[in-house]
């Protein structure tokens, strides 16, 4: 079985203007940080040398405060923290300004037990844990959660947003090169919360509108003749249609992900395993194998069942 590489966690590699935003709050805050940290063990230190007793020496003069001393450490602590105040409200408004009233959601982000949903607005495309989006272009996210609270969080991107069920959040997302941008569910959310990953595949926009234009294609009809068994077996002969969409089909269900192009997918299972052929079989035999705890069940599929079903979504691309 070949699993998915653990995303790296780039928080010092922003690649939007939400996300450098961010990064750059935290360096100067962390900088900050250092030097009070600095500070504070040298003057524990000098004391502890420069005033300790001596050998021979009586008790040492006792003062009991010092006016200009006092008033300094008093003063310069307030004016840090509104120094610090006062940057955060800038990072918070340059990484999540406020949508316009009428500003229409780009893209509207389910986060599911344990997988992500998205619909796009405008075409109406469906997709599922790979996320793509045209670079150079902040872009309005709304975000919500159809059980528990997930929490969305690509580092390279932007903020952390929380998905509350009964409750949609707002986000801008944009991404100003090229790539694939990891990230995860960062709030916990049951027992596969670990593998609930998601991929942001930022195109240049004509690449993303061919991408947008295959999304809108229907799947051909399988030829082959596996893959047709495959097809009876998916709409018909088991309960699959009733949870999953392919369009084109009487598959409407839209309880798990949406499976029109999965073959053009690069993960299985919210990132858990590679798109191979070899993992789409063992993913359809045994899911709770795979991922404990996931809503899709063990089907007790024969091996002839799981190649036939395998052949069918091998040929939505």
């Amino acid at each position: 079985m070949q699993n998915v590489a653990m995303p790296t966690t780039r928080l010092f590699s922003p690649d939007s203007p939400q996300a450098g935003a961010i990064n750059h709050l935290f360096l100067i805050v962390g900088v900050i940080m250092i030097l009070i940290l600095a500070l504070v063990t040298f003057l524990v230190f000098y004391a502890a040398f420069r005033y300790r007793r001596r050998p021979g020496e009586g008790e040492p003069p006792q003062l009991f405060g010092k006016k200009n001393v006092e008033i300094g450490w008093t003063v310069a602590p307030i004016l840090l923290v509104i120094f610090i105040f006062v940057i955060t409200l800038r990072t918070m408004h340059r990484a999540d300004p406020a949508p316009a009233a009428d500003d229409p959601p780009f893209l509207v982000v389910t986060a599911h037990q344990w997988w992500w949903e998205a619909q796009y607005a405008e075409p109406h495309v469906i997709t599922a844990n790979e996320i793509h989006i045209p670079t150079g272009k902040p872009l309005l996210v709304e975000l919500k959660s159809a059980d528990v609270i997930h929490d969305w969080w690509v580092p390279q991107l932007g903020r952390k947003m929380d998905a509350i069920p009964g409750h949609p959040n707002d986000f801008w997302i944009q991404a100003d090169t090229p790539g694939t941008y990891l990230g995860r569910c960062a709030e916990y959310c049951g027992a596969e919360h670990a593998w609930m990953r998601i991929r942001v595949i930022a195109q240049p926009q004509a690449q993303f509108a061919q991408w947008e234009q295959h999304q809108l294609e229907v799947p051909a009809k399988p030829r082959a003749e596996e893959a047709a068994q495959g097809e009876k077996l998916f709409q018909k002969q088991l309960t699959c249609a009733s949870c999953h969409r392919v369009a084109g089909t009487p598959a409407k269900a839209d309880i798990g992900p949406d499976l029109t192009h999965v073959a053009s997918r690069e993960t299985l299972a919210a990132g858990r395993l590679k798109n191979t052929s070899a993992n789409l079989r063992k993913w359809l035999a045994n899911p709770q194998a795979i991922k404990p705890g996931a809503n899709m069940p063990n089907f007790q599929l024969t091996e002839n069942q799981v190649d036939d079903l395998a052949a069918y979504l091998e040929t939505l691309k």
